[in-house]
């Protein structure tokens, strides 16, 4: 490019115009910031991010937990009842490892019969009346009605997982199948049973899975034995795929045909204009920022940049997907919202939005549920969250690395 100049010294008229010429050059290697400067990968973005966030929620508890989350996850081991069932308990116990749905009936059993003690203790009291503090430590520990009716479905479970130890980081070996082409068991984060056990299915009941991909509660909802018909939904039609492979890994022919299982890939946010009032038991296992795997893998991460859009939009979708659950529940029945998530927002603030939203928009009026009987239940296993205002938090420790795990119940009034 050329560019005048006015007046240059030397000039006899000041005013006379003179020409200079530019000449752009273009060097061979031209420094690029997107290459030169370092890359923060997704992990370590979702770091920084948990960082800023959770040192704030969880307080001096946060290095314990983070340090859990970046450390080796411990699984349990589902056991495929359509599979040799007694072999493979068998099998699992020579390997030091418990069953921790047992173990927990064995809890529910002296409970209950502590109850009945106390119970006769109280009866007994209001007959030869005596002073109100000796009473006081019998009657604190009486179960709620909410709690008992969980721990009696509990203690008629058909389902084993089996656990190593706290503090033992042994490894399941994995799966073989047996003569009918059957897994023995399925490996998945024991915690991820809770949901499903909170859900308590009664028999015969119709049961919507909105988010079922990769399958873990699905399987084991169907193990359960308890579901007349169950819809296992996803929108990414990959991920229903999935879901049909461990159909066909794990349950009989003659108990995946259509009037028992159906896979579906729906917008779970439209289900309850789809199917308003249509299930007895309605299962939510959000996505969301699936802490630990966003820590430890950098594939199909939700931190990716790519991806930021979608992560700042999950607490809505969040609050759409229970608000379909509550409206696709029938009256009476009960939902259960999960996520792997730590955060309050996709957590405690997403079921207290959707309830509101659900009063508010559809009329529909919920009522939650107390599962703290989890907490003394499974408290040998899980490391629980004791600051939990909605439901249930498992927190990752190095003893008991399983989790996180949020899981909370709500039951749509008649």
């Amino acid at each position: 490019g050329c560019y005048e100049q006015l007046g240059q010294q030397g000039s006899k008229d000041p005013r006379r115009l003179r020409t200079h010429c530019l000449t752009f050059q273009r060097y061979k290697f031209k420094k690029k910031w997107a290459v030169t400067l370092p890359k923060i990968t997704c992990s370590r973005l979702a770091l920084q991010y948990f960082d800023m966030n959770y040192s704030l929620q969880f307080g001096e508890l946060w290095p314990s937990i983070r340090i859990s989350l970046l450390s080796e996850q411990k699984y349990g081991a589902l056991v495929n009842n359509f599979s040799q069932g007694p072999t493979v308990i068998q099998k699992l116990s020579t390997l030091n490892a418990r069953d921790f749905i047992f173990e927990a009936q064995r809890s529910v059993s002296d409970l209950q019969s502590d109850t009945l003690k106390d119970s006769k203790v109280v009866k007994e009291a209001n007959e030869f009346p005596l002073e109100a503090d000796v009473l006081e430590p019998q009657t604190q520990h009486l179960p709620k009605k909410q709690a008992s009716s969980l721990m009696s479905s509990l203690l008629y479970s058909s389902l084993s997982c089996f656990t190593f130890s706290r503090g033992d980081i042994s490894r399941f070996p994995s799966p073989r199948s047996d003569i009918f082409g059957h897994l023995e068991y399925y490996l998945m984060d024991a915690a991820s049973l809770l949901p499903v056990l909170a859900l308590n299915v009664p028999p015969d009941s119709d049961v919507l899975d909105m988010c079922a991909a990769p399958g873990g509660k699905m399987l084991a909802l169907l193990l359960a034995g308890n579901c007349r018909h169950l819809t296992a939904n996803d929108m990414s039609i990959s991920r229903s795929g999935r879901l049909r492979r461990v159909l066909l890994s794990y349950i009989p022919r003659e108990l995946r045909t259509e009037d028992k299982v159906r896979i579906t890939s729906w917008d779970g946010r439209n289900w309850g204009e789809n199917e308003s009032s249509a299930y007895d038991r309605v299962l939510v296992d959000a996505p969301c920022t699936t802490d630990r795997h966003s820590l430890l893998e950098e594939d199909n991460n939700i931190f990716h940049r790519l991806r930021t859009k979608e992560r700042q939009m999950l607490p809505k979708v969040q609050v759409e997907l229970l608000v379909a659950a509550l409206q696709t529940v029938k009256p009476g029945g009960e939902v259960v919202y999960s996520t792997c998530s730590l955060s309050q927002l996709q957590n405690e603030y997403v079921v207290q939005r959707a309830v509101e939203l659900a009063s508010s928009e559809h009329g529909i009026h919920t009522e939650l549920q107390d599962l703290s009987c989890f907490r003394e239940i499974f408290k040998n296993i899980f490391n629980f969250s004791t600051d939990c205002r909605i439901g249930e938090l498992v927190l990752p420790h190095l003893t008991a690395n399983f989790g996180p795990m949020y899981f909370c119940k709500l039951k749509r009034l008649p």
